[in-house]
């Protein structure tokens, strides 16, 4: 990245490159399709030397065939070996929280350490109605969730209930052996201060430019500062649509070709009180993200990469790579993202127990 600012190449070489995996249903694609699609994108991320895999998750919209991250991030654990597998994000408001944080346990002390949790409030959509949990827990109870969710992930041998949450003080079994982080999705002020005051780290999203990210992590120091907590220690992450082709107009065409069918599944989304969300002019809002994402040639992706990695307080970079559509392409755009853009480095093999020829990974400890 020679082209780009020092001090914007510097903070680039500390940030660590994810993919980002919808599993959404291009057209003529089947859901079956589109999730086994997903599980050879994550097989690809350890092979081209990704640090990890995040999995996004949805309920009754072709957007994303994915309904349970923590299923698809075990699934996808089990069949590699290196990279960390997080989920972006599970809807804490369809679970409960201790529910969630058992998953969450189990698949971090089965991985060696390799999951990572992020979690996000959903919408007011249907999905509150099938669940049982109701309108009230996406209006005002994702703060004694994610503190419940907490309190189990923090090591401590006993947790009890809370006021949502009424139950005596159990055993936690598995316990953690480390102090397993919560990532919190947000894309408003009040959930950025609400995990600035937990000091928990951020998951945003693509809709915003990196000037909107940057004045939502410099309230979310302020606010974490002020709870005694030091902003400058968590590792937060951002989405990011990449794409990269020869030249710039190549690549905009595949997107533009790909990405508005990936989109008409979010006109499935349905509220609670059956009423629909207002649909975005969609050619408009993909014209909006090849504006500020790394989209184009190997030259503009690394640019806007390393603009995306300056923002203070950025230490994940989670791409989506699936915006053209296509198993193939989709796996070429992995692989060229790593070796032309990001300059990633194919991990050699991990040695074999000699005993049963099985790899060991370390343990995390607390």
């Amino acid at each position: 990245m020679t082209a780009d600012p020092p001090e914007a190449v510097r903070r680039a070489e500390q940030v660590a490159a994810h993919l980002f995996l919808l599993a959404g249903q291009h057209t003529d694609t089947t859901a079956a399709e589109s999730l086994a699609a997903a599980h050879q994108y994550g097989l690809a991320a350890e092979r081209y030397g990704y640090a990890g895999v995040w999995i996004a998750e949805h309920h009754f919209t072709s957007y994303g065939a994915c309904p349970s991250a923590p299923a698809f991030a075990a699934h996808l654990l089990g069949a590699t070996r290196r990279v960390t597998v997080g989920t972006a994000a599970c809807i804490l408001s369809n679970r409960h929280p201790v529910a969630l944080a058992e998953e969450a346990v189990l698949l971090d002390e089965l991985s060696g350490g390799r999951f990572a949790l992020g979690v996000a409030r959903g919408g007011p959509w249907v999905d509150l109605e099938v669940f049982g949990t109701g309108l009230d827990r996406y209006t005002d109870g994702f703060a004694e969730s994610v503190d419940l969710l907490a309190r189990w992930l923090q090591g401590d041998e006993y947790v009890a209930g809370s006021g949502r949450f009424p139950f005596r003080t159990v055993r936690v079994v598995p316990r953690p052996r480390r102090q397993i982080p919560v990532w919190v999705a947000a894309t408003s002020v009040p959930t950025v201060e609400l995990a600035a005051g937990r000091g928990l780290p951020l998951l945003l999203g693509m809709h915003a430019t990196n000037a909107e990210k940057a004045e939502l992590l410099d309230r979310y120091a302020q606010v974490a500062a002020s709870h005694g907590h030091r902003p400058a220690s968590v590792a937060h992450a951002s989405a990011h649509l990449a794409y990269v082709a020869d030249t710039d107009a190549e690549a905009e065409a595949a997107v533009r070709a790909g990405l508005p069918g990936l989109l008409s599944g979010t006109d499935e989304y349905v509220r609670i009180d059956g009423s629909r969300s207002p649909r975005p002019e969609r050619s408009r809002y993909v014209d909006t993200l090849l504006d500020i994402h790394p989209v184009g040639s190997p030259t503009r992706c690394r640019q806007r990469l390393a603009e995306a990695a300056a923002v203070p307080g950025m230490r994940h970079l989670l791409l989506m790579v699936e915006a053209a559509g296509g198993r193939r392409t989709t796996v070429d755009n992995i692989a060229r993202l790593a070796s032309e853009v990001l300059d990633l480095a194919t991990p050699a093999p991990l040695p074999e127990d000699p005993v049963d020829g099985q790899v060991r990974h370390p343990l995390p400890t607390r």
